[in-house]
This record gives structure tokens, C-alpha cells and sequence, in this order.
């Protein structure tokens, strides 16, 4: 009932260690030979190890044979991964101008709006910018004043012209005169203008309405320059504390719309002349098992890593649910529109013997080989064999690890 070939035994596990040692019967997968042996060589090669299981144990240990067939499937390419923020939905927030925080008003991991203040910072540019204003501002009533005048002296002198009291040389002085004010005026406004610009669109604070503060009471809310939010986001980063001294070349804060994300993979060489821009993509991650995300090809790379021989390829994914993060490991697979056949058996058939995995083959009624096998792609419940099967081989689909047990059983005892 239990036997295992005793000539090759000893050889056993030193065999099942590494990958091609062991010659499989049968292996025809189609991939390319390995390296050319001496006739020597193959004389020495070990036959394929067997276990032997009668009709009536095979029965009672739920043993079930099944012949290994080809599938379709589609052509792709897969690759690792990373997740990585979306840099056209992401800003970098820095300061305006030089200044000191004195507030910080949110933490990473915060849902912040488009224009919500992020933190608060104190600048004597905010004082000097109010100073110009109030002098533009003083100015120009100044002048509003001075047109007025000169409009009633304009107006006085054409009067004597009319009635010959007055000499047209006083008229056209006066007309001048007015000319000039008005002039002046205009200049006054547009420095109006740019001071209150400064202060609400740049600096981000009321020109209008500022009460005068006594001496003594200290800084007001008005008094201090805003940092705000330039959009809709999940705050990412916050580089700053209260009491930090910042200047206009510091990022104080990282905000990103993490509805859609990128998936940065790295894609061999070989592959490079089938990708091309828009094809769709299938995206992995280990916290969501099989389930996979949508994506589209958005750009390649224009280089290759000279290490590992791949080209970034940048993957547009969508995230609406947020279910994603930045910084994910990923799995990409990338649908090339074609397809391939390959032998796939149930992930059941699929054992491990010290590192190796392995599948039995009937080879008679009652003698299975152990095949070692390179595994690939899962599909609906089965397992792509890359290389150890052909179409046609009767593999164990249930009861694979009773074989194991034999195996495992008998292989020590002969020891």
C-alpha cells in the first residue's frame, strides 16, 4: 500500500530543494530548454520519486484524479507596484511671505476645504502693507480735495472770461491746473488699488474694518496672515509647529484629492514595445486579496532603471471610495488584448515539500510521481502551472496532502 522507490530515495530531498534538479516526466510547458548536460550527466539524473496508494485507500482518503487541461486566458502583463498620491490633484501649501506661526490649526489625516485656514502666522509685512494702504488711502482723499478746488477755480475763471473780467490766459491756467489734479487723482487710486490687492488677495486679510488696537492689548486674529487650503483635500503632511520661523521656499503643508490615485510599476524591458498609453489595467493590493482595481495606462517612461532593467509606468486609479492609500504595495496586471492558453489545476492539487511545491501525477493505478512545478497566476479558484505539467497528465485534485503524508512518512523511514 505504501511504497516509495527505494534506488532514487536517497537522493530525495536534495532534489526536491532546488528548482530543475529533478527531471519530470513529461514536462512539456513549452518554455525554453535549460542549459545542455553531458551525457554523463543524464545517466546520473534521478527518475521521478513515487508513492504508492491502493484503489481502497485512495477511496477512503477521498483521493481524486482529474487530467490537467489547457484554458484560455487573456494576455497580460504583470508587474509590482506602488501607490502614490495623484501630483495633478496634489498642492504643496507654503508660506507668502517671512513670519513666525503662531497657530496650526489641522493635522494630517484631516479633510480640509478649498480657502479653510490651515494655520496662522505673524509678519511684519502685514503691518508694513496696512502703513501703505493707509497712506495711499490718505493720499488719495488728499487729492479728491485738491480736484475738487481746482474744479471751482476752473469754473470761476471761465465765468470772468465770460463776462470779460478775466483774461483767457487764467482760464487755460486754471484748465491745467485741473488737468494735473485730476491726473494726480487717477495715480492715487491705482496706488489705492495696489495696496488693498496686496493686503486681501496676497496676504490674505481685511483692508477694510480694522479697528485701531490700543497700546498694550497685544496681537488680534486680524493681525496675523492666514495659510489656507488651496483645494478640496486629505491633508498629507504637516511640516510645521507653533513657534516655527518660516520663509517662502518652506512647504508647511501637503494636500492631495485621493479620489484618484497613481500606481507607479516597473515593467521589464522586453515588455516596452506592447504598452501603450489609455490600455486598461487591473490593479492588486494585499489588503483586498483578488479584488481588483480598474485603472488606465497614463504614461511610460521615458528612461529605464540601468539596475533592474524596467520603465516606470504610470497608472491612473480611480478611488472615490478612499478604500486605496498612498504608499500601498501593488500588484499590476496589464491586459494587452490577446490570449494564451495554459494547463491550470485547482489550488487543492498544490503541495509544498521543503520550499518546493509540488503536484502528483498518476503514473498507474496506484503510483503517483511527485512533480515539482512552478506556479503562476490564480484564476477562479485554480493555479496557472508555468512549468512541471502537460495537457493530458492525470493529477491528484483532492486528497493531494494524504500523498504528502505518505510520501513524507516513507521517505523518513528509509532514512
Amino acid at each position: 500500500m505504501k511504497a516509495v522507490t527505494g534506488v532514487w530515495r536517497r537522493e530525495l530531498w536534495a532534489v526536491l530543494a532546488a528548482l530543475g534538479a529533478l527531471s519530470v516526466s513529461g514536462c512539456g510547458s513549452g518554455k525554453p530548454p535549460g542549459p545542455a548536460r553531458t551525457a554523463a550527466q543524464a545517466g546520473k539524473e534521478a527518475p521521478p520519486a513515487t508513492v504508492s496508494l491502493d484503489a481502497a485507500a485512495q477511496k477512503s482518503s477521498g483521493v481524486v484524479v482529474e487530467v490537467a487541461a489547457l484554458r484560455s486566458l487573456p494576455q497580460i502583463i504583470r508587474s509590482t507596484a506602488r501607490m502614490t498620491n495623484n501630483e495633478e490633484n496634489t498642492w504643496r501649501v507654503g508660506a507668502l511671505t517671512e513670519g513666525r506661526i503662531v497657530r496650526v490649526l489641522v493635522n494630517p489625516g484631516d479633510m480640509v476645504r478649498q480657502g479653510q485656514v490651515l494655520a496662522r502666522m505673524h509678519s511684519h509685512d502685514i503691518h508694513e502693507a496696512r502703513a501703505e494702504y493707509r497712506k495711499a488711502t490718505t493720499e488719495m482723499v488728499r487729492l479728491q480735495a485738491s480736484l475738487a478746488f481746482a474744479t471751482r477755480v476752473r469754473d470761476r475763471a471761465r465765468r470772468l472770461y465770460e463776462l470779460k473780467a478775466g483774461s483767457l490766459e487764467q482760464w487755460e491756467h486754471a484748465e491745467t491746473e485741473l488737468r494735473n489734479a485730476d491726473a494726480a487723482l487717477a495715480n492715487a487710486k491705482i496706488e489705492v488699488e495696489r495696496t488693498r490687492r496686496h493686503l486681501v488677495e496676497y496676504l490674505g486679510i481685511a483692508a477694510e474694518g480694522i479697528e485701531e488696537h490700543k497700546e498694550g492689548e497685544g496681537y488680534h486674529e486680524d493681525d496675523y496672515i492666514p495659510v489656507k487650503s488651496p483645494a478640496t483635500g486629505t491633508l498629507l503632511l504637516r511640516n510645521v509647529t507653533p513657534g516655527a520661523v518660516v520663509a517662502p521656499t518652506n512647504d508647511l503643508f501637503v494636500v492631495s484629492d485621493l479620489s484618484s490615485l497613481w500606481a507607479m510599476a516597473e515593467v521589464g524591458e522586453e515588455h516596452l514595445s506592447k504598452l501603450r498609453a489609455g490600455m486598461p489595467v487591473k490593479v492588486f493590493v494585499q489588503a483586498y486579496g483578488d479584488e481588483a482595481f480598474p485603472g488606465r495606462i497614463g504614461k511610460i517612461g521615458e528612461t529605464l532603471d540601468p539596475a533592474t532593467r524596467t520603465v516606470k509606468v504610470r497608472v491612473e486609479v480611480p478611488n472615490r471610495a478612499g478604500r486605496l492609500k498612498p504608499e500601498m504595495y501593488a500588484t499590476t496586471e496589464i491586459e494587452l488584448g490577446g490570449s494564451e492558453n495554459a494547463v491550470f489545476v485547482p489550488e487543492e492539487a498544490i503541495q509544498e515539500v521543503r520550499g518546493q511545491m509540488v503536484v502528483f501525477v498518476e503514473a498507474a493505478p496506484g503510483r503517483f510521481e511527485v512533480h515539482p512545478v512552478q506556479v503562476g497566476r490564480p484564476l477562479e479558484g485554480s493555479i496557472e502551472i508555468v512549468r512541471g505539467l502537460r495537457p493530458g497528465d492525470r493529477v491528484v485534485t483532492r486528497g493531494s496532502f494524504v500523498l504528502k503524508s505518505e510520501f513524507l512518512k516513507s521517505s523518513m523511514a528509509e532514512e
